[in-house]
């Protein structure tokens, strides 16, 4: 996404979850498997004459696109959340990507010795799906039966 898009994405998620902004060294960026525990990837849009920005400048683009996405989204009446519509901790998405590997693995889906990029590219796609706790609950259940034993819900 882009900087606009990440300051509406943090102002709407903001309510349910805590959200961190990762950035990278100056000179060489986040490592791949940094990349790998991110949920969203921004791209800050440059002119063709400049190609980056410094680490300082990037922190103030993104932290001002946040702050005016915040602002605007503020609710004149506070409303308390829906604990239905609460997204899954990071904590629990870890724990998801751990047991959807281990599963994937235990039915030949995955090989452990060739993973490629399955695992980045699923964490991407359930980054971007803002999983809730009862669809976390789904899935580990999921992936409990295709194993054949129960899954106790930990949220």
């Amino acid at each position: 996404m882009d900087s606009r898009e990440c300051g509406v994405f943090v102002a709407e998620h903001l309510p349910q979850q805590k959200i961190a902004l990762v950035f990278g060294r100056e000179r060489s960026g986040l490592t791949n498997e940094e990349l790998d525990h991110c949920n969203t990837l921004v791209h800050i849009p440059m002119a063709f004459d400049f190609f980056s920005l410094n680490i300082a400048m990037a922190i103030q683009v993104l932290a001002y696109e946040c702050a005016t996405a915040v602002r605007l989204a503020m609710p004149s009446e506070t409303t308390p959340p829906d604990p239905d519509d609460a997204l899954a901790s990071a904590e629990s998405m870890e724990s998801f990507y751990t047991h959807l590997e281990q599963s994937m693995i235990a039915t030949r889906f995955l090989d452990p010795e060739n993973p490629r990029l399955l695992m980045r590219r699923l964490r991407r796609l359930f980054g971007r799906a803002g999983v809730t706790v009862s669809e976390m609950n789904i899935l580990r259940g999921m992936l409990a039966a295709f194993a054949g034993r129960k899954f106790q819900t930990r949220e």
